[in-house]
């Protein structure tokens, strides 16, 4: 590896499976022919409810100390041939792991026992070394049922979209280390990092096969197509459940239907993510139950001098709208969600205001379940307007 290669830093992260388990077991011992298959039988078992003291609890515990005790024991080969996801590590660094010091790593596990353990001496593994890494867990990833692992990969997209956004701010350089981990989630990571990572990384079987680095490829989405759906995707994005009639125009595989109504899908997300900032900065959208004061609101949404807080503002505009719409105009159900509560000390009658991150605030009046927003700003600048 080259001085300027070891300068890069690097964002790894490692899809995580079962492998360095599964590969401590010596089917030629009769107490071991059947773990293979108790394993199997169950993968989706979680640490919560995997029973202490039971037969797989034992056979986990088991194949963890021989792993553990693997990894430190033996050279280099041997490490690669029990662990795929060092396998992949290790090769992207030259079987020097010493130069991997600038980068961190994180390991993105399913929510089950076996994949936690197997995360954690991974993790244990390159923190004796000095590597900087951590572990991520999706709520709800797991492969028990199709429903439960869509929402886990809802989930891991969201993730995944600030995380790499933050590093790639920070100039590290994004790397998919591909080599491990449970088929389905690779799968969906190999799409993902088409869109996020900068190099994915695979190594064919076995310790001594090359490293293979497949570049971003050049993909490129026509978002025009979205264009006239904008204030309905930012609606499935805040989590609004729509009737279908409502998204019968929109590209078939960016939503999905949830018990009679539609959502956004996982790839739907995917796609939303890139290139939601572009038109959630541009023009105040229209949203259902909410108009502007023409007078007023349009004026301070011109006046906002960053793209993130106008971007920021329109999320929380999709979220109030999508909770006015599921409630039937009901406002009770503003308040947890946006802090929604009567304005004090308002010049005028019935004045409200709700809030759009820690330090912005809207105002607005109601009638018959729709808002009409008036002003936009910081607290001094809302109240000034208001009160005085």
């Amino acid at each position: 590896m080259s001085t300027k290669d070891k300068e890069i830093r690097r964002l790894v992260i490692s899809t995580v499976g079962t492998s360095l388990l599964t590969n401590q077991i010596n089917s030629n011992k009769k107490s071991q022919s059947d773990w293979y298959f108790c394993l199997q039988d169950n993968a989706n078992l979680t640490e919560k409810n995997l029973e202490k003291g039971s037969d797989i609890d034992k056979i986990i515990k088991s194949l963890k100390q021989s792993a553990e005790t693997k990894l430190n024991e033996v050279n280099t080969i041997g490490i690669k041939e029990a662990s795929a996801e060092l396998n992949g590590i290790y090769g992207l660094y030259n079987d020097q792991l010493e130069n991997g010091k600038l980068d961190h790593h994180v390991l993105i596990t399913t929510d089950t026992a076996q994949g936690q353990v197997t995360a954690n001496i991974v993790e244990k593994f390159l923190r004796d070394r000095k590597i900087s890494v951590e572990v991520y867990t999706p709520e709800k990833l797991s492969t028990a049922d199709n429903k439960v692992f869509n929402q886990g990969i809802d989930n891991l997209l969201d993730w995944l979209d600030r995380r790499v956004k933050e590093d790639k701010e920070k100039n590290y350089e994004i790397y998919f280390n591909l080599v491990g981990g449970f088929k389905a989630l690779q799968g969906c990571m190999n799409t993902m990092g088409m869109f996020y990572a900068d190099k994915i990384i695979y190594v064919f079987e076995g310790a001594s096969s090359n490293l293979i680095t497949i570049p971003r490829l050049p993909i490129t989405v026509d978002y025009s197509r979205l264009t006239d759906h904008v204030p309905t995707l930012a609606l499935l994005d805040a989590g609004a459940g729509l009737l279908p009639s409502k998204t019968k125009n929109i590209p078939e595989a960016m939503i999905a239907e949830i018990d009679g109504k539609m959502t956004i899908s996982n790839w739907g997300q995917l796609i939303w993510n890139q290139c939601k900032d572009e038109f959630l900065s541009q023009k105040l959208q229209e949203f259902p139950r909410l108009s502007y004061d023409e007078n007023r609101f349009p004026r301070d949404y011109n006046n906002i001098s960053t793209a993130q807080e106008k971007v920021k503002l329109q999320e929380t505009l999709a979220k109030v709208s999508g909770l006015l719409e599921e409630s039937n105009g009901d406002t009770r159900d503003l308040v947890k969600s946006v802090s929604y509560s009567p304005y004090k000390g308002a010049k005028e009658k019935e004045v409200y205001h709700f809030y759009v991150g820690i330090h912005w605030r809207v105002s607005c009046k109601v009638s018959n379940g729709n808002l009409t927003l008036r002003y936009y700003g910081t607290h001094d600048y809302v109240e000034g307007k208001e009160t005085n």
